[in-house]
């Protein structure tokens, strides 16, 4: 990929001082402004190339509309549910985020609230606080033995399944995306959610917050689990139905939750909070000093890597991007944002184009075809005051109606516009144009003009200029 030019940050949250210097090492000026109102947001973020937030920083439609000159918004934290990230995509902007920094320290939470309802330890502090000494009250239970379901295999999930299995705890799972072999290499049997509800003694979730995960716990789950099911969410607000929860221990389908996220944070509504089997936190997972730290830091570099063209890490929303930090993706983005143009340059139809068909040819462009084709549609949409990128292109043709196939050998084109190219020394050329070749490679770049007629010597010299012939 080619680098993306950085000049400013603006970092609105509290993120560790490293994330700062990293950034200001490498020449790009920062500023830090904490405690944003949206209003505050949305008249300063035109100023700045690239966004730095934690969680509390509503990243929405109307800020991104606003930043006419962003260019990446960075999480400093996992998930992304803070960001409109549909609206960042279609304005080409990339939303990153840090996906290993706060494993650890989540994953220690989730262990401890664990630990807590196996053990009743918070309600016994508090009683002791109180000058009680009710030994019985307190009465718990070995985790020893115990089934421990672990809804969403990823970097969290795993840390907390080798931590409970020190416990002697056996640990089951469910993950769409994680391989069963892959979570069994880690002691973790994967089972569809139907049978694995009725076996857990403890469930936990490690989810992102998405349509398809919101209220996956649920009044319809929860009569599925065994009777005293305790559970524990360290992940997102919402994962978990709360009002099923609530009615779930009221009746004693749930025997304990340990929460640490909330749907509205802080929660207006208490009786959650309040109940005497919930122990509750206010959204402590990355809350420690390494995990702040980490965070900060690591945003930094991978703004700093994809600023000089090295790499790409935590992008959500620009996978395309992953694979173009090459000399060689270089030259075939050129190639395809130039064939794209000349395409659109020779349109002479006021009909707007409704498909493109791309073929690629030779082994060592399996890995390119997808950037590759982006590229074409880049150059086919650049112009009107279109700004696409390779970030943005693929929603920008869908509303322009163009749909976009692609082959990887020779097929016959019904289309009346054309144009073969290939890269040669390093530089895009054109090889064939609407059936008509090139004896010699044209160089795709500079100005071109291109005429079509028959070959006629007195043509030539009277378009060209007789001292040109």
């Amino acid at each position: 990929m080619a680098p993306i030019a950085i000049k400013s940050v603006l970092i609105s949250e509290s993120v560790d001082p490293r994330c700062k210097s990293i950034l200001e090492e490498n020449g790009i000026r920062v500023t830090e402004k904490q405690n944003m109102k949206k209003d505050e947001l949305i008249a300063e973020i035109k100023n700045y190339d690239g966004l730095v937030v934690r969680s509390a920083t509503k990243v929405t439609a109307d800020v991104i509309g606003a930043a006419d000159n962003l260019k990446i918004i960075g999480r400093a934290g996992t998930g992304v549910d803070n960001v409109d990230v549909d609206a960042a995509t279609k304005k080409g902007i990339i939303v990153m985020n840090t996906p290993s920094g706060n494993t650890i320290s989540a994953a220690e939470l989730t262990c401890a609230l664990l630990i807590s309802l196996s053990r009743n330890v918070p309600q016994a502090v508090i009683s002791m606080k109180q000058g009680n000494w009710d030994r019985k009250k307190f009465m718990g239970s070995e985790l020893f033995g115990k089934v421990l379901g672990i809804v969403g295999l990823g970097r969290i999930g795993k840390e907390v399944a080798s931590r409970m299995q020190s416990f002697g705890m056996r640990t089951i799972g469910y993950d769409p995306i994680t391989p069963p072999q892959v979570s069994a290499s880690w002691g973790v049997e994967q089972m569809p959610l139907e049978e694995l509800w009725p076996q857990c003694d403890y469930i936990t979730v490690h989810t992102p917050l998405m349509p398809s995960t919101v209220g996956l716990l649920n009044d319809e789950s929860f009569a599925k689990c065994k009777k005293g099911v305790k559970v524990v969410n360290c992940a997102r607000g919402g994962i978990i139905d709360e009002a099923a929860l609530l009615r779930a221990l009221e009746s004693g389908q749930c025997g304990g939750a340990g929460l640490d996220v909330f749907v509205e944070e802080p929660p207006k509504d208490r009786a959650l909070v309040e109940h005497p089997n919930v122990i509750s936190c206010p959204h402590l997972g990355a809350s420690t000093k390494e995990a702040q730290a980490r965070c900060g830091e690591d945003i930094a570099l991978q703004m700093v890597d994809m600023v000089n063209g090295r790499k790409l890490i935590g992008a959500v929303n620009a996978q395309i991007l992953v694979s173009t930090f090459t000399e060689e993706s270089h030259q075939l983005i050129r190639l395809g944002e130039a064939v794209g143009a000349l395409l659109q340059a020779c349109t002479t139809s006021n009909k707007p184009l409704s498909s493109v068909q791309i073929t690629t040819l030779g082994d060592s462009m399996k890995t390119s075809t997808s950037y590759l084709s982006s590229s074409v549609l880049v150059g086919l949409l650049k112009h009107d005051g279109c700004c696409p990128n390779l970030i943005n292109v693929l929603s920008l043709s869908k509303e322009a109606g163009i749909k976009c196939l692609i082959f990887k050998k020779n097929l016959t084109c019904e289309s009346t516009l054309q144009a073969i190219g290939a890269v040669q020394g390093g530089v895009p050329v054109l090889l064939e144009l609407c059936g008509s070749v090139f004896r010699q490679p044209v160089s795709l770049a500079g100005s071109l003009l291109f005429f079509k007629a028959p070959a006629n010597p007195q043509l030539l010299s009277s378009v060209a200029g007789k001292n040109l012939m």
